[in-house]
C-alpha cells in the first residue's frame, strides 16, 4: 500500500493526474474503471483542462465501478457526470466508452455489464482484469457501491451484482470484490474530515476493518495506492 497525502482535493486530483500521465504513457491500451463523487469530479475537469493534449486518450477504454439505477440524464449519474467534464471535452470514442446502462433492469444489466468486461478486458484467474480501478470512500466505509450491510458483494462470484443503498434504498449496479481485488492496480480518492477515522482503521488494521467494505479492498497481485487529502489523513499515524 501507498499513501499520498496532499492539502487539498484539488491537489489530490493533480496529484494522480500527473502520476496517471507517466504510468499510461508507455501502455498500448488501457482499461480504467471511473468512480463518482465529489473529488473524481475535481480529476474530471482537471483532465480535461490540463491534460487533453498531454495524455494519448484514444488508447484508453472507460469502465464505471458502479452506477445508480436511473437514466443516463439523470443528475445522480455516474456516467452523466463523467461525461460532461471528462469523455465529451476530449471527444472520446463511443466505442471506448462502456457505460452501465442504469436505466435498465438492475438484475438483467447486472449480467449484460459482467460480459461486457469479459468481453472488452483481459483475464486473469477467470476474471476481468482492469489496469486501474478508481474508486472513492464514504463515511460508512462503502466502496463502489458495496455498503456494509452487503459484504457479501465482496465474495460475490459474478462480476457484477446488484446493490441496494442501505437508507434511501436506490438500486444500483457495482462490480464485485473479486473484480476489484482483481485489478492490476486499485486508487482510492478520499478527502474530507468527515471519512477521517474510517481512513485510519483501514490503513492501520487493513482487512482486520471488517466492518467496512473498503478495507478488503486491495489488489491480490496488484498494487493499492490511496491518494488523501489532509483532512482525510487527519487521523493517520495518530
Amino acid at each position: 500500500m501507498t499513501i499520498h497525502i496532499s492539502p487539498n482535493p484539488e491537489k489530490v486530483a493533480q496529484d494522480f493526474a500527473s502520476y496517471f500521465s507517466e504510468w499510461v504513457k508507455d501502455k498500448p491500451r488501457a482499461h480504467l474503471a471511473l468512480s463518482g463523487g465529489s473529488t473524481p469530479k475535481v480529476l474530471f475537469r482537471h483532465w480535461a483542462d490540463q491534460y487533453s493534449e498531454k495524455i494519448d486518450w484514444e488508447k484508453i477504454h472507460f469502465f464505471w465501478g458502479d452506477e445508480r439505477c436511473v437514466p443516463p440524464d439523470h443528475e445522480e449519474s455516474n456516467f452523466r457526470m463523467a461525461n460532461e467534464l471528462l469523455l465529451k471535452p476530449l471527444g472520446i470514442p463511443e466505442g471506448h466508452i462502456h457505460r452501465i446502462r442504469g436505466e435498465a433492469a438492475p438484475e438483467a444489466e447486472a449480467e449484460r455489464y459482467g460480459q461486457v468486461l469479459k468481453q472488452h478486458l483481459p483475464a486473469r484467474r477467470n476474471l476481468p482484469a482492469f489496469d486501474i480501478v478508481l474508486l472513492g470512500m464514504g463515511e460508512d466505509g462503502h466502496t463502489a457501491s458495496i455498503f456494509p450491510n452487503q459484504m457479501e458483494l465482496l465474495t460475490e462470484s459474478a462480476p457484477c451484482a446488484v446493490a441496494t443503498h442501505p437508507e434511501t434504498g436506490q438500486q444500483r449496479i457495482t462490480l464485485t470484490g473479486p473484480v476489484l481485488n482483481n485489478a492490476s492496480e486499485v486508487v482510492f480518492l478520499v478527502t474530507g474530515p468527515g471519512k477521517a477515522e474510517k481512513v485510519k482503521e483501514i490503513i492501520e488494521n487493513g482487512a482486520h476493518s471488517l466492518r467496512y467494505p473498503a478495507a478488503h479492498v486491495a489488489p491480490k497481485e496488484g498494487k493499492l495506492q490511496w491518494y488523501l487529502d489532509e483532512a482525510a489523513a487527519l487521523s493517520v499515524g495518530r
